[in-house]
């Protein structure tokens, strides 16, 4: 009977949540913004491509003094360049430019390495003007290409070469960077999860409170059923909410990665080794049971979602103070404020989940945090369905912690 109960919740709260206008509105809002920028990005990048390249292949009018001897005259000539006709007092074609005789002038000093090349040009507005400078960029390039002969290290000076990197650790191949990006998505998930059904755990325990059909609703169903059957439905909810929200950037990266200026990952770097997986996972399994415990209780003491509004902003808070400290997790997991952050409940699953990434979670340290989030977690649920079983019909106050644990279980309603 319990089991069929519990299907009943959790399909009734899930269907009920996802069938309100409200929640697809909301969950739809911000892929609809995404896809709205991305087509704007889309749109500027093709703009800004064919801008540039135009840019950099355009055909100016413009005359040079060159004090380096890199410039190639024919290479300058076919760009429509011809040689200042005094490139020793670059004052005269300067002034040419300002009194628009010239279109252009480019001034290139001795060591371009060192020195800047100095544009002028006639003002046609602030993005044709950026012509000036691919062109005169475009000429240095050019002429120094040709000025190597050889197509290979012209490529070689401008990096366009890749390397492959190995490291050790205790004489074995460590993962480097593709080792940590895997478990740090728990971390991603864990604040996705709470951001997005913080508010619902809270609603979802309120609703039926401020509706003044609590009482009616546990004369039928144990309070511990309930209670795990909202945050199961909640769970659901949230999976439905990450797919919607990760929809378009999935389809950006795959079909449209080049013109969004996506960064290009390549996957199959990526080390999934089993051990920092697996505490990753219980890691945020455990963060997530602890929390829902608390929003929970936290629901079951308050009457209205406006009063327990006071209590949820500190307790979400909690989640994102390790990062002011993240410098020092990474770089020296030792440190006492690190350490404390380890195992103060509220802020230990992002901390481990961090350490974790980054390998400086040891085995034993992982241990005690994953049994400490585990415990916990489910003493704060036991503790919520205890404050929800007097808590819920508590109307017009909050519910005194005192007079609460005070009493006994009623006769007839297990926890």
């Amino acid at each position: 009977m319990a089991r069929h109960n519990l299907g009943t919740v959790v399909s009734f709260e899930f269907l009920r949540t996802v069938k309100k206008r409200r929640f697809w509105i909301a969950t739809l809002a911000i892929p609809v913004l995404l896809a709205v920028i991305f087509g704007l990005v889309f749109l500027s990048s093709s703009s800004t491509s064919s801008s540039a390249d135009a840019q950099k292949n355009e055909k100016l009018d413009f005359s040079y003094a060159d004090a380096s001897g890199v410039i190639d005259p024919a290479i300058a000539t076919a760009m429509g360049g011809s040689t200042a006709a005094d490139p020793a007092d670059p004052a005269a074609a300067v002034d040419a430019v300002k009194n628009g005789t010239l279109a252009a002038f480019f001034d290139f000093p001795a060591d371009p390495a060192k020195d800047p090349v100095r544009v002028y040009g006639v003002d046609n507005g602030i993005f044709k003007n950026g012509a000036y400078d691919a062109v005169a960029r475009q000429l240095m390039v050019l002429s120094a290409q040709k000025a190597i002969g050889s197509p290979q290290l012209s490529a070689l000076v401008q990096g366009e070469f890749s390397t492959t990197s190995q490291t050790f650790k205790n004489g074995v191949e460590s993962g480097g960077i593709g080792s940590v990006v895997p478990p740090l998505f728990f971390l991603v998930i864990f604040y996705a999860v709470i951001i997005l059904l913080a508010n619902q755990m809270l609603a979802s325990t309120l609703e039926e409170k401020e509706n003044r059909v609590t009482e009616m609703i546990l004369t039928t169903l144990n309070p511990t059923t309930l209670v795990v059957g909202k945050v199961l439905s909640l769970f659901m909810v949230g999976l439905v909410q990450m797919v919607v929200f990760s929809a378009p950037i999935v389809v950006g990266y795959l079909f449209f990665r080049d013109r969004l200026n996506m960064p290009d990952f390549d996957l199959s770097h990526l080390n999934l080794q089993f051990w920092p997986m697996l505490v990753g996972a219980l890691l945020l399994l455990g963060g997530f049971i602890l929390f829902t415990g608390v929003l929970v209780a936290i629901g079951a003491v308050m009457p209205t979602v406006k009063e327990a509004n006071t209590v949820f902003g500190p307790v979400i808070a909690m989640i994102f103070v390790p990062f002011y400290a993240v410098a020092l997790v990474v770089s020296d997991p030792q440190a006492l404020i690190v350490q404390i952050f380890t195992y103060f409940p509220m802020s230990a699953p992002v901390t481990a989940m961090l350490r974790n990434a980054f390998g400086s979670l040891g085995p034993v340290e992982a241990g005690i945090v994953i049994v400490e989030l585990f415990v916990l977690g489910f003493i704060a649920l036991r503790v919520a369905v205890h404050l929800f079983r007097y808590g819920s019909i508590e109307y017009s106050r909050k519910l005194s912690l005192k007079e609460a644990f005070g009493r006994a279980p009623a006769r007839g309603r297990k926890m």
